[in-house]
């Protein structure tokens, strides 16, 4: 499901609501969640699961088309663990 169709599904769910608003809280949603992983905190949402930001250390990696030695610099990437309930919603 890409974030358009999640809006639509959204806006049908709740017809007092205008797509366009629907469309604007999602957007503030996502906005909101990306801002606090970027200063390093961790978002949950019970039932659904946990973002978090993790860090990957430098290293020396190699190219796969030439076999050569490359730097790989530090970085730091999201890294989503799912709830309970959203666990057992796949496995039941």
């Amino acid at each position: 499901m890409i974030k358009s169709e999640l809006v639509q599904k959204l806006a049908e769910e709740n017809p007092h609501l205008y797509q366009r608003d629907v469309e604007t809280i999602v957007g503030a949603v996502l906005d909101e969640i990306a801002d606090a992983l970027a200063k390093g905190n961790r978002v949950e949402l019970r039932g659904f699961g946990a973002f978090s930001v993790k860090n990957r250390p430098a290293r020396t990696g190699r190219n796969p088309r030439t076999g050569d030695k490359v730097s790989v610099s530090e970085k730091y990437v999201p890294q989503f663990k799912a709830g309970k309930e959203i666990r057992e919603r796949l496995n039941s």
